[in-house]
């Protein structure tokens, strides 16, 4: 899942950014709100943090100004602006959610799998296909029982393609979530990481989870 960091305080930006990365996110950041309709503009995000107060364009404006065109990509907006009307502001701009400054990390952690969880339209951090169950807040995988151990990129991969079952997805689309705009791989590394996860997802079993859709992507079914 790829996030964007919107956040003026360098330090802090950064911050949260590495604990993202450490949680198994694909992570841009920026610094201030014109900037971040650059990133936004040239790729697409499963989620954004986003601070209130920065410069050239601040956080409630570039909400609203999402919104307006359509963008429904979860908020989670950071702010130290703590008053009832300040969070009611922002909620009603279109904000999935609101932290307050200074946070635990593991509330952000949370509140962001929360917030992904219910743009998923998923009721539980557990998601299941068959016998294969991939835990989101443990980032654990098993497959008949057995406990799966997975790269950081295989794990991102299998989490987007189970939290998408059913769903094809092109190569583009995969990698525009799962890779941010530091990577600078082959092109073919969206395949490559599939023969990765076929070895160890579907190997030794039976019924196939991941399927290829010729000239179209790759989707994770179910199919007995």
């Amino acid at each position: 899942m790829r996030l964007l960091v919107v956040e003026d305080e360098k330090d802090l930006n950064k911050i949260i950014a590495n604990k993202l990365k450490i949680d198994g996110y694909s992570v841009d950041r920026c610094f201030d709100g014109e900037e971040a309709e650059d990133f936004l503009a040239a790729a697409e995000y499963d989620g954004i943090i986003m601070d209130i107060m920065m410069p050239k364009k601040d956080g409630l404006t570039l909400l609203h100004e999402l919104r307006a065109k359509g963008n429904h990509t979860p908020v989670l907006i950071l702010t130290a602006k703590d008053s009832i009307s300040d969070r009611v502001t922002g909620l009603d701009t279109g904000a999935n959610d609101y932290l307050i400054k200074p946070f635990s990390f593991d509330e952000l952690s949370a509140r962001i799998r929360a917030m992904l969880r219910k743009s998923s339209g998923a009721s539980s951090n557990v998601f299941t296909a068959l016998d294969l169950s991939v835990d989101t807040a443990s980032k654990t995988v098993t497959r008949g029982g057995k406990t799966i151990e997975l790269s950081a990129k295989e794990y991102a991969l299998l989490e987007y393609l189970i939290m998408n079952k059913g769903i094809v997805l092109s190569r583009e689309k995969i990698e525009n979530h799962i890779w941010n705009f530091d990577y600078e791989g082959g092109t073919n590394v969206i395949d490559v990481y599939i023969s990765y996860l076929r070895r160890k997802i579907d190997n030794g079993f039976e019924a196939k989870l991941i399927h290829t859709v010729r000239g179209n992507g790759y989707v994770l079914r179910e199919e007995k």
